[in-house]
């Protein structure tokens, strides 16, 4: 066979076992190949059309569909599990040593005890006849030599036969096994435990082709035997050393520890099918405790791993007949003591478990007639739903005592795991009429409605597994309402602030399924319909992709270590890094240390810094000032709060959306009190590529012409990195007004203006920023003339307040309200705030409902923008209000 092509066969093998691109180092490794030359091999290959590349670190191969089908003439030594990894080498000899002409070539096994060298020397007998090098009624003779060790005689009878009178009790002549395994293969285990007679007959045989029977001096025994011997001694011993002399194919079979995880993962699985067809049902094993069998420590091997395997299959299926349970389910009771060890071992396998694990359950199903364990959780047609998950979990963690809070933290990771793998799972591409044996064409029809609703209102396309992601979650969740069954969603809240305009389009959707199937779809439902619309199946497969830093660091000796032990183990990610700060240490060492981890984990998203208090705060802004890393800092933090961090991190989250969010959930960790009114000085944003040149150049003609009119600072960015430049914007707005951006560049922002360099050159942008400008001193105005007439509210303080409402209502409205207007309308809204947070009552609207029903969407975007309003001032906004705000908006506005 051509190399080109061995490498080929190679590839296309490994990429069945595995599942997924192979290297050209892992392809280097089996075929003990240079590897320059198989990268050599595949890229021809790939110029043939016969591979194709997946991008990335290495360079991943794949063999090509059409090319594949031609390689599935497989034999028994194929279909061995580690055929592609750790077995391949030892696979290649074994069937090098069949082969050989005329009729194979002897073999030594060598292997620790348990590896699995009886079943190797079978398989080599069946791949034998199967390439018809012997014929299939052709012998296997086993032999132990180790059986009668204490008497050599008897050992060496059994394989060559005894001659009558030889000894005392040989009464008659004896065929020996040697004879018997004429025209096939005879197996001697242990054969390290020969005598040195017996060696000697043996080898004469090796060399000479015939032997003599026990007692015989005359005649010779002629026979067509291929010897397979195997051994646990070191293949240096002096024993072993005569043997390889004269036995010129050696197979050393590797250790259980050295075949890897995944391999053991399928040794488990096939040993477990293999109970389970004995028994003739399924049987089903718990995440934990299939983890164990993966990690413990067996010392034994393969042989040892099946022992355990049966023993608590038979556990299992003693509590299925006692306690007449219906199934047979191996848990962590069921298990060995020693196996159930190997579950203290999961941080130091933390990756491959997750791998393994990246698409199954809590519990799995395997049945000795399916071809790979089932997930029993996953499958929705057989059990229970998704919601089923979620109430089961809720009361399991009840049970256990935990507290609320910590049961909400594993709940908000289980549900945002369970969903990701739940869309991460589906089918890339499904026929509808395949999707319709499951779903009812109604509810299809109203999937596609309610998509292209969602893809207006949100300006983005769904990709085709969201459409049958969403189809079956319906499927389960409409009969689930109508059956009366309550539906959970732990994380609303979180759902609520961090994907506002998709919670929007959300509610607009619950009604559409409500008028078509006459239903009421409760709120925690719309939560889950949220997630739909928010998710991106994209960000499940971006763990390469770089991800926001978080670093934790608190007073004490171990506090913040306690955290990020906690949020990294319920994450299943090392991510979070910890620096615990004694009360000893002065800050600025501190501070060293956190500014050196924070340029060692800064992967270009930025990094969010937790901390409790005092100096520590101050933290991110002198990073970033002194290395240029965007820092975002939260106080006051607690482990919730880390949690949710570490998690959104892991997962691919924008710094601003990770700060925004958590900073939410760290306020149900304080006492509520309302913002600081801070006088927030105006500035105007120069912009070009370097922040030196143009930028530079702009801000001393604004400063120039503006400067001594108005009181305004002038800040000079760069743009090179459009992600720095917009954390940098946000975290200029925080503290000041951003009243205009001037740049060489467009640079489009929807709260922002921008002004280009050359209006400000030619002069017509420094107009337009005075216009800016002095509508900005008028609402200062307003909000000092307010401060004297408002009797329970800061009159200065509801001003910006207010216009952070108008700004969301445009933005998710889609229209502008008229300058001349915007007074009006921060008047009428600020003194009805004054009236409501002293007790005062609402204007009744007329005819309320018409307008609801005319207006429902929009008055559904008031209520979510005035949340603000709501939230800061202790207040209720009521039906009536929210009408009267929606009409002036409508009323006085333009589409934009």
């Amino acid at each position: 066979m051509q190399k080109v092509n061995q490498v080929y066969e190679t590839l296309a093998r490994m990429e069945e076992e595995a599942k997924r691109g192979i290297s050209a180092a892992e392809i280097s490794e089996v075929l003990n190949t240079d590897r320059a030359n198989i990268s050599r091999y595949l890229n021809k290959l790939y110029k043939d059309g016969k591979v194709e590349k997946v991008g990335g670190r290495p360079v991943l191969y794949r063999a090509r569909e059409v090319e594949k089908a031609s390689t599935k003439t497989k034999n028994t030594l194929d279909e061995v599990i580690g055929a592609q990894l750790s077995l391949h080498a030892p696979l290649e000899q074994a069937k090098a040593a069949i082969l050989y002409p005329p009729r194979g070539i002897h073999t030594l096994i060598l292997g620790e005890t348990g590896v699995g060298k009886s079943m190797f020397a079978e398989l080599m007998y069946s791949f034998s006849k199967e390439a018809k090098v012997i014929s299939e009624d052709s012998p296997f003779i086993r032999f132990n030599c180790a059986d009668y060790a204490d008497n050599p005689q008897l050992v060496m009878s059994q394989i060559f036969g005894v001659k009558k009178g030889s000894y005392t009790g040989a009464k008659r002549d004896k065929e020996g096994l040697l004879k018997k395994a004429h025209g096939g293969i005879i197996f001697l285990d242990e054969v390290h435990r020969l005598s040195p007679q017996g060696q000697e007959m043996l080898f004469t045989y090796i060399d000479k082709g015939f032997f003599r029977p026990l007692g015989e001096t005359e005649k010779v025994v002629h026979v067509d035997v291929q010897i397979i011997a195997a051994t646990t001694e070191d293949p240096e011993s002096y024993l072993l050393r005569t043997f390889t002399r004269r036995i010129p194919m050696i197979i050393t079979l590797p250790s259980l520890r050295e075949r890897g995880i995944l391999e053991r993962h399928h040794l488990i699985e096939s040993f477990i099918k293999q109970e389970s067809k004995r028994v003739g049902k399924s049987i089903y094993i718990n995440r934990n405790s299939l983890i164990s069998l993966l990690l413990y420590d067996c010392p034994n091997n393969i042989g040892q791993l099946k022992s355990d395997i049966q023993l608590a299959c038979a556990k299992a299926f003693v509590n299925y007949k006692s306690k007449e349970e219906g199934y047979i389910l191996i848990t962590q009771s069921d298990i060995p003591v020693h196996v159930k060890r190997g579950l203290m071992k999961i941080q130091e396998h933390r990756n491959e478990i997750n791998s393994i694990f990246k698409t199954k359950e809590e519990i799995l199903r395997f049945h000795y007639k399916d071809g790979k364990a089932k997930n029993v959780i996953q499958n929705y047609k057989e059990n229970e739903d998704f919601y089923d998950v979620i109430d089961k979990k809720l009361k399991s963690l009840q049970s256990t005592g935990l507290k609320d809070e910590e049961i909400s933290q594993i709940i908000n990771i289980d549900i945002e795991s369970h969903f990701q793998k739940y869309i991460g799972d589906l089918p890339r591409k499904i026929r509808e009429k395949e999707i319709s044996k499951i779903v009812d064409m109604k509810i299809l029809d109203v999937v596609d409605e309610i998509l292209n609703l969602a893809s207006e209102r949100l300006g983005k396309e769904f990709e085709e597994k969201i459409y049958l992601g969403l189809a079956l979650h319906l499927h389960g969740s409409i009969d689930r309402i109508k059956n009366g069954n309550k539906i959970y969603h732990p994380k609303l809240n979180l759902v609520r602030v961090g994907y506002p305009d998709e919670f929007l389009a959300a509610m607009e959707i619950a009604k559409i399924i409500d008028s078509r199937f006459n239903i009421d779809t409760p709120l925690d439902e719309i939560g889950y319909l949220t997630m739909f619309l928010a998710s991106n199946p994209l960000d499940y497969d971006g763990e390469k992709k770089p991800k926001v830093g978080v670093l934790v660091i608190m007073h004490g000796n171990s506090t913040a270590s306690s955290m990020v032990e906690v949020a990294n183990a319920l994450v299943g990610v090392d991510h979070a890094i910890a620096l615990d700060m004694p009360l000893s240490m002065k800050p600025q060492t501190m501070y060293e240390i956190a500014k050196q981890h924070a340029v060692e984990i800064d992967r270009g998203m930025g990094i969010l810094l937790l901390v409790d208090m005092g100096s520590l705060v101050n933290f991110g802004d002198m990073i970033y000032e002194e290395t240029g890393i965007i820092v975002k800092t939260i106080d006051m933090v607690s482990t919730p709060t880390v949690i949710d961090t570490c998690r959104k991190a892991v997962l691919g989250r924008e710094l601003h959306e990770i700060y925004t969010t958590s900073k939410e959930i760290n306020l149900y960790n304080k006492p509520i009190a309302r913002k600081q009114n801070i006088d927030k000085k105006n500035i105007i944003i120069t912009a070009c590529f370097t922040g030196e040149g143009a930028s530079e150049r702009l801000k001393r003609i604004i400063e120039d012409r503006l400067h001594k009119k108005y009181n305004i600072g002038i800040v000079p960015l760069n743009i090179l990195n459009r992600r720095e430049f917009l954390c940098r914007i946000d975290q200029y707005k925080e503290k000041h007004r951003v009243l205009a951006i001037v740049g060489t560049i467009d640079i489009q922002m929807n709260d922002i203006p921008f002004i280009t360099a050359t209006d400000v050159l030619n002069g017509k942008g420094i107009e337009i920023i005075e216009e800016i400008i002095k509508k900005e001193e008028n609402y200062l105005k307003v909000g000092k003339s307010l401060k004297e007439h408002m009797k329970s509210i800061d009159g200065e303080k509801i001003i910006d307040d207010v216009r952070c409402v108008i700004d969301k209502m445009e933005k998710s409205l889609k229209l502008k309200v008229i300058d001349e207007v915007k007074i009006g309308i921060i008047l009428h809204i600020s003194f009805l705030v004054d009236k409501l947070s002293r007790g005062g009552k609402e204007t009744t609207f007329k005819e309320l409902q018409a307008y609801k029903n005319q207006y429902s969407r929009e008055l559904i975007i008031t209520k979510q923008c005035l949340i603000i309003l709501i939230d800061n001032y202790d207040i209720e906004i009521g039906e009536n209000e929210l009408a009267y705000i929606c009409k002036m908006f409508l009323l006085n506005s333009q589409n934009e």
